[in-house]
């Protein structure tokens, strides 16, 4: 099968740009793409509370008195809830107010200004790299809960690397076929976690709710036992805000859905939140009834679902089959918005101009394949670990929500000091007289505050255990961007039209033709040289003195016209003869262009062309920073029915040999 072949059968067809609005997706679908990032923190999310609470239980402690400090996960769980409230109704502000998208770094940039746009920026796009990596190593942990599969727990960096491969091939077929896969697993996922929920709650009021055998799970210890003060209180809550990640998906992404896009978008985003909050205060309530124990050898939901279900019943194994595959699938919401939010943020010259180009599939091809490069970094870096990449990963999402709701208090306090009727352009939207600009600037400003606070108890609490890489990447992201910024704004200085002085003379022209060996390409290089009417030399690089003398011969004998000039190169070397050559003709005729011909054999196949120097990647590596140097690159194609042709020629030579 040949590489186009392959390529359409992993990637599919191209599609036409005409095709673009013809990717849209509908609210179903749109919950699938963006929502499984969201839905599926809820499988770590209350784990990662009783983590932080297990801190305070001593080793050999009492059921009871374990059991009144894990208890205090269900108010956590309550005031993360109302907190996700709080931010939801912020996002939906966002929608109707940001039609085209870009969440946080689109309000950033219109109220805020550049440097706090290119921090949200960072902070979404290492929150995107981060969401693949935690979801999909926390996916690998829940299936190597399951007691059949305990035994591939040394191989989970392995398993979540390959998934991180298998998403990425899915991504690069387009968002709308992408969200037609995952969709199944998300409503799987929301099924059985229903029916678990439904189960155990069913359980709890008729008093049939059995409890976690604590024999059969090691407790999670922490190396450092805390008091049960205030500061571990903010700290089990920070850790349990990653139930917000992901919300700011959908109004990062509103331009994928059908029309009306901010109506679909709000309504999805509304059901997000709604399935979010009710699953998460499900599962820590029944954790908590089934005395749940964090461990490193098996999950929060693997627990309560072996306890509400039974360890032999099919309803378990499908249960952590679901959170497996939500998890697994969740690193979708990331290809979704970090291909667009990184086109953006190239369009506005912040990031590589390739990161706008679309694929064949019409989506944002080299922002999924750096996604997943960054992705398989850090799954190997942290052994494809949750607990080691939660530290990182809380604080980007925090610092994105306290900007754009931050900005969002500057729009409806701008809003408000419009007329009733009157309209103002933006540099994103139209904005118009809001008449409850009050209460939606008072909305956005606690949902500020309050995220504020989250990330500034995660910054300080996770600190030594990896947040302060976080804390330095972020500025060293934004200096980067900034830098990518001045070199693009120099480039478009130094090709601006008032730049350019006038050359209305023409220049003279000298043409050099490359010669390796005297062959049937080169005689289409001369004969290529010959039809641009210029006067033409021959250049023959001397790394070898016996092949130089052989070239002459052939030269003279095949070729017979034109000046083929030796250039000795006594330390073998290729392109830098060449270049003190073109640098002595600019000498004697200053201001001349100097035309450099080269051939390159071009193979059917990659191994093939691999099996060859390919020195014409080196030769104009050189000729580019050279001024006035124009290469021209003559390809002679040898096909693989060549090759056939010439051994056919050659065995039928021998036969004639023989007889």
């Amino acid at each position: 099968m040949d590489k186009l072949n392959l390529g359409r059968l992993l990637i599919g067809r191209p599609l036409a740009t005409k095709e673009l609005p013809h990717q849209a997706i509908s609210r179903p679908v749109g919950l699938a793409v963006f929502a499984s990032d969201a839905l599926s923190s809820t499988a770590y999310a209350t784990e990662e509370i009783l983590i932080t609470l297990a801190s305070a239980v001593a080793v050999g402690a009492t059921a009871s008195a374990a059991g009144s400090i894990f208890g205090l996960s269900i108010p956590i769980a309550i005031a993360i809830s109302i907190l996700l409230v709080i931010v939801t109704i912020s996002y939906r502000q966002t929608i109707y107010a940001y039609p085209n998208g870009g969440g946080a770094y689109i309000v950033a940039r219109d109220n805020l200004g550049e440097v706090p746009a290119q921090i949200a920026g960072a902070a979404l796009l290492t929150d995107y790299i981060l969401t693949v990596a935690v979801s999909i190593s926390s996916g690998v942990a829940q299936i190597t809960s399951f007691p059949a599969f305990r035994g591939l727990q040394p191989y989970r960096v392995y398993m979540a690397v390959a998934v991180i491969i298998l998403i990425t091939v899915v991504n690069l077929r387009g968002v709308k076929e992408s969200g037609r896969i995952f969709a199944v697993p998300t409503y799987f996922f929301l099924t059985m976690m229903f029916l678990t929920l439904g189960a155990g709650l069913i359980q709890f009021f008729t008093g049939a709710l059995g409890t976690v055998d604590p024999e059969s799970v090691a407790m999670f210890h922490q190396e450092t036992l805390h008091n049960l003060g205030l500061f571990l209180i903010l700290s089990a809550f920070s850790r349990g805000c990653t139930a917000l990640t992901g919300i700011e998906a959908i109004s990062n992404g509103i331009q994928a859905f059908k029309q009306p896009r901010s109506h679909n978008a709000a309504v999805t985003l509304i059901w997000m939140s709604s399935t979010l909050i009710v699953l998460f205060l499900g599962i820590t309530f029944l954790a908590h009834q089934v005395v749940a124990i964090p461990s490193h050898s098996e999950t929060i939901i693997s627990q309560m679902a072996r306890t509400i279900h039974g360890d032999s019943s099919i309803f378990y194994a499908l249960t952590l089959a679901g959170t497996a595959l939500i998890l697994l699938m969740a690193a979708n919401t990331s290809y979704a918005d970090f291909p667009r939010l990184a086109a953006l943020a190239a369009a506005d010259g912040f990031l590589p101009r390739q990161l706008t180009y679309r694929g064949g599939r019409l989506v944002f091809s080299w922002g999924i394949m750096l996604l997943a490069v960054f992705a398989i970094t850090l799954v190997v870096l942290f052994n494809a670990s949750t607990t080691n990449l939660i530290p990182l990963y809380a604080i980007g999402v925090f610092l994105s929500f306290t900007i754009s709701q931050t900005g969002m208090v500057i729009h409806a306090r701008r809003t408000g000091k419009l007329k009733p009727g009157e309209s103002v352009q933006g540099l994103e939207t139209v904005m118009e007289y809001d008449p409850h600009w009050r209460k939606h600037m008072l909305i956005s400003g606690f949902g500020a505050l309050c995220t504020f606070v989250v990330m500034l108890v995660f910054a300080i609490t996770k600190f030594t255990e990896g947040a302060w890489f976080i804390l330095v990447l972020l500025p060293t992201l934004v200096y980067i961007f900034f830098r990518i910024h001045r070199h693009y704004k120099d480039v478009a200085k130094a090709l601006s039209w008032e730049s350019v002085p006038p050359d209305p003379e023409p220049r003279v022209v000298q043409t050099l033709i490359l010669v390796d060996d005297v062959h049937a390409e080169t005689v289409r290089l001369v004969n290529f040289a010959k039809s641009l009417g210029h006067p033409w030399r021959a250049i023959h690089v001397g790394v070898n003195p016996e092949k130089a003398e052989k070239v002459k011969e052939k030269w003279q004998k095949r070729i017979g016209e034109g000046e083929l000039i030796v250039l000795p190169s006594p330390y073998r070397l290729l392109a830098e003869p060449i270049q003190e050559y073109i640098e002595q003709i600019q000498e004697e005729h200053p201001g001349c262009f100097v035309h450099v011909i080269m051939g390159h054999l071009a193979m059917d196949t990659f191994w093939a062309q691999a099996l060859h120097q390919n020195t014409a990647f080196i030769f104009n590596l050189t000729f580019a920073q050279m001024e006035n140097v124009a290469v021209t690159t003559v390809p002679y194609q040898i096909h693989k029915r060549d090759l056939q042709e010439a051994e056919r020629h050659k065995d039928d030579e021998q036969i004639i040999v023989s007889q």
